[in-house]
């Protein structure tokens, strides 16, 4: 009698059977927080996808016929192709200054240590983390008042400010992480300043300078803010092209700009891709946590 008591399952090994079979509550939570989220990105990445393709679309659950010929239009229309160079000019522009800027700003502090350096950090992450607002429109006024806003510098000129931050903050840890014994035995052996930057730390620091270009080439195609303040009809990126096209005066075909907003996100989706096989999104985060936890 005493072993058949024993075998009878207890509550609480009832309750780990239940939740074993059916799951705990928080695990169900998420799970549909997550399909909410999921759905409503489907809905917005695919209501525009499958209206840039649709003949006609009002009622039915998908347009009522398919076609291609809405991206040509919106190509000629949008002047897209202006406006593509535009965009990979300033963008090149933009990640070869920060870069010949920013390279030797993180040497500067991964290897000297002076007063007031956590200033200077804390004034690089200063164009990150605030909102482009809100140093914009004084930066737009500046290049407005020398004849700069509105021409491709001014364009270049105002997206090098959150640009070069960005790079120093990528490649300090880089920087950081040769070890000082290569420089200094280059110098033994005669080498300047300069060619100990250019010969012995620069092919080192190659992986670094990819993974800086990468994620400043993505923020600039994608920074709309201080581009959409500086620019003028010339020197619209296509994240301004597709505002004017939305909100600008005049009547335009709804899938013609479906159109354009997809060839925008297949660009967006590509750079991320290629910038998430260069740099770990978490590094910055971590790199952040090391210097509050071990000043």
């Amino acid at each position: 009698m005493a072993d058949l008591l024993e075998r009878r399952p207890t509550a609480r090994a009832k309750e780990v059977t239940r939740r074993r079979r059916w799951g705990r509550p928080g695990t169900w939570i998420a799970a549909a927080v997550f399909g909410f989220f999921f759905v409503n990105l489907a809905g917005v990445v695919g209501v525009p996808l499958a209206d840039s393709f649709g003949t006609r679309w009002f009622t039915t659950w998908l347009p009522e016929g398919w076609t291609t010929k809405w991206y040509g239009a919106a190509w000629r229309e949008f002047s897209l192709g202006q406006v593509f160079w535009t965009t990979a000019l300033v963008s090149v522009l933009v990640v070869a200054v920060s870069v010949l800027i920013g390279v030797p700003a993180a040497y500067a502090l991964a290897r000297r240590s002076f007063p007031g350096k956590k200033l200077v950090l804390l004034l690089f992450l200063l164009p990150i983390l605030v909102p482009p607002l809100t140093y914009g429109i004084p930066l737009a006024t500046v290049l407005y008042k020398f004849h700069l806003a509105g021409t491709l510098t001014g364009v270049v000129l105002a997206n090098l400010v959150p640009s070069v931050p960005f790079v120093v903050l990528t490649m300090t840890p880089f920087i950081e992480q040769i070890d000082p014994r290569i420089e200094a035995a280059a110098r033994m052996c005669g080498a300047r300043t300069g060619s100990v930057l250019l010969r012995v730390l620069t092919p080192l620091l190659v992986p670094g300078i990819l993974a800086a270009s990468v994620l400043v080439l993505v923020r600039t195609v994608g920074m709309f803010e201080l581009t959409f303040l500086t620019a003028g009809p010339d020197s619209q990126t296509l994240v301004v092209a597709l505002y004017y096209a939305v909100f600008s005066a005049g009547i335009r075909t709804q899938q013609s700009i479906d159109a354009m907003a997809v060839m925008y996100t297949l660009s967006m989706l590509v750079l991320l891709v290629i910038a998430l096989r260069f740099v770990n999104p978490t590094q910055l985060v971590t790199r952040v946590k090391e210097e509050h936890t071990h000043p």
